[in-house]
């Protein structure tokens, strides 16, 4: 296995992950803005392992395997984390959502692959705009304290709503692509 850039970079993501829990339950002063500050840098490496695999003609199978499994848990290491921190319904409920979509997209396009019909659920930009809504709900969440007298968790309850309602129109979107193999299948 030849290593590069975009999938050390992918690997850094996931490696990275204690240490946001590390820092979320943390004593320090503004533990909170600093696991904000690294899920944005890992967040921002998402998107930047893609721009350069891409660009350096550096695409593998390993790379489109780990991308997707480090933004899932990423995401959901976060979800778990702010879930824990305030058990309400309020936001059990798009937590859940957001969770079960993922659980469900992961097995339909596992689906799909074997079936050598991956087109039907490639990230679209539906997707790409759910995604960019929840690393923004989490970010103003995880950095929970007031800034430039913006009420940051409130935002990021608003866009992890807002990411929620997105989540069930991408998969459905997803579904409703797949569904024409999915009714050839079943017969």
């Amino acid at each position: 296995m030849k290593i590069n850039i975009p999938n050390t970079l992918t690997a850094m993501r996931i490696l990275l992950l204690p240490l946001i829990i590390i820092l979320f339950y943390s004593d320090i002063e503004n533990a909170r803005p600093f696991s904000c500050l690294l899920f944005a840098i890992i967040s921002i490496t998402d998107w930047l392992d893609g721009y350069l695999a891409r660009a350096l003609n550096q695409e593998s199978e390993l790379g489109a395997f780990l991308d997707p499994v480090a933004d899932k848990l990423l995401v959901i290491v976060v979800l778990l984390l702010l879930l824990e921190d305030n058990p309400q319904f309020w936001l059990t409920l798009p937590i859940m959502v957001i969770i079960c979509r993922e659980v469900i997209i992961s097995a339909l396009r596992e689906w799909m692959a074997k079936l050598g019909e991956t087109r039907s659920t490639a990230v679209n930009f539906i997707g790409k705009i759910k995604t960019t809504s929840q690393m923004l709900a989490l970010g103003f969440m995880l950095y929970q304290q007031p800034l430039l007298s913006m009420p940051n968790y409130e935002i990021g309850i608003i866009l992890l709503y807002a990411s929620a309602i997105l989540t069930i129109y991408s998969m459905f979107f997803y579904i409703y692509k797949s569904l024409h193999i999915i009714k050839k299948t079943s017969n």
